[in-house]
């Protein structure tokens, strides 16, 4: 079975909100959630749910495999 995210996903997650200039306050407040999952997500501690991949996604106007840095 192919692995579905990469080792970096939380590094693809970060590299997209400072591409906007958010910090991660200001990305939690954006998608409804703290600033302490945005945190737990960019250091790979915890994958964000679909609804919040979703938003993200929106968020940055990118598709989902771009988001957490799925090249295929």
């Amino acid at each position: 079975m192919k692995e579905i995210l990469k080792p970096n996903y939380g590094e693809a997650l970060k590299e997209q909100r400072e591409k906007l200039g958010l910090s991660q306050s200001m990305l939690a407040k954006r998608i409804n959630t703290s600033h302490q999952n945005v945190s737990r997500w960019e250091s790979g501690q915890v994958l964000p749910s679909i609804d919040f991949c979703v938003k993200l996604a929106d968020l940055y106007d990118i598709s989902l495999d771009e988001l957490i840095g799925r090249d295929r």
